[in-house]
């Protein structure tokens, strides 16, 4: 008869229920006939490729995992099982039980609990044979440098490119500048011509101005004479004889 006070039963059903939320796999295994060094190396290998081996009582374990509605997990719960849970590697783990059962016949994988579903242990070994996380993230990384390294240079070359296009127009549009420039501005030997244009016609206007000015000017002064010596020739109004008083 089992004298293990009810509390710690409770507790124990407890933590295995919370284990079993927070892991992404359980594996469970056999050990009987495993000796304690054998046991003791296991675990060792185990909490290296990221899992954490327990022995809980069969019983207790059933009632932790009765709410979690799994078909078939509550029959590999025969027997002296303990239980691999595993954070975030499955296939790691699973490794490394089946390197250890290869060497040591005591160790039976019975199965897994993976995502929600149940594998068998054939599912389990197959599993093992999958390539672990630090693998695949090795081989995705290879596999992503190479055409990441053409990206890159193809980028460099590209803006090469641009750049000594942007390049070529800026030096177009100066000679363009230049050639504007130089046709706006006149040459030394035209401006001159140009100059001794502009002194010549400029005397002869000013003196064909002040020739009508002159011409002009004296016209009007013998008009304004003519009309001053007109005034003083004509007699004033004689006042009317005074009447006699004869």
């Amino acid at each position: 008869m089992d004298r293990t006070p009810r509390t710690e039963k409770v507790a124990v059903v407890d933590e295995v229920r919370k284990r079993f939320d927070d892991a992404s796999a359980v594996l469970l295994t056999e050990y009987r006939g495993i000796s304690v060094a054998a046991m003791t190396e296991l675990r060792r290998s185990l909490t290296a490729a990221g899992g954490d081996y327990k022995v809980y009582k069969n019983t207790l374990v059933r009632l932790a995992v009765a709410d979690l509605g799994v078909d078939g997990l509550s029959d590999l719960l025969v027997g002296p099982t303990a239980l691999a849970f595993v954070q975030d590697d499955a296939a790691a783990v699973a490794k490394s039980l089946k390197d250890f059962g290869a060497t040591n016949e005591n160790l039976i994988i019975k199965g897994a609990l993976l995502d929600g579903q149940l594998l068998d242990e054939s599912q389990v070994k197959a599993l093992a044979d999958l390539p672990s996380r630090d693998e695949l993230l090795a081989r995705f990384a290879g596999g992503l440098q190479a055409p990441m390294s053409q990206f890159a240079a193809l980028l460099n070359a590209t803006m090469a490119k641009f750049a000594y296009g942007i390049q070529a127009l800026i030096d177009a549009g100066d000679a363009g500048d230049a050639g504007e420039t130089a046709a706006e501005e006149p040459a030394p030997a035209e401006a001159e011509a140009q100059a001794e244009v502009v002194e010549e016609a400029v005397p002869a206007d000013a003196e064909a101005e002040a020739e009508v000015v002159e011409e002009a000017v004296p016209a009007e002064a013998e008009a304004d004479a003519a009309v001053d010596s007109t005034e003083e020739s004509t007699p004033a109004d004689d006042p009317a004889p005074a009447e006699s008083d004869d």
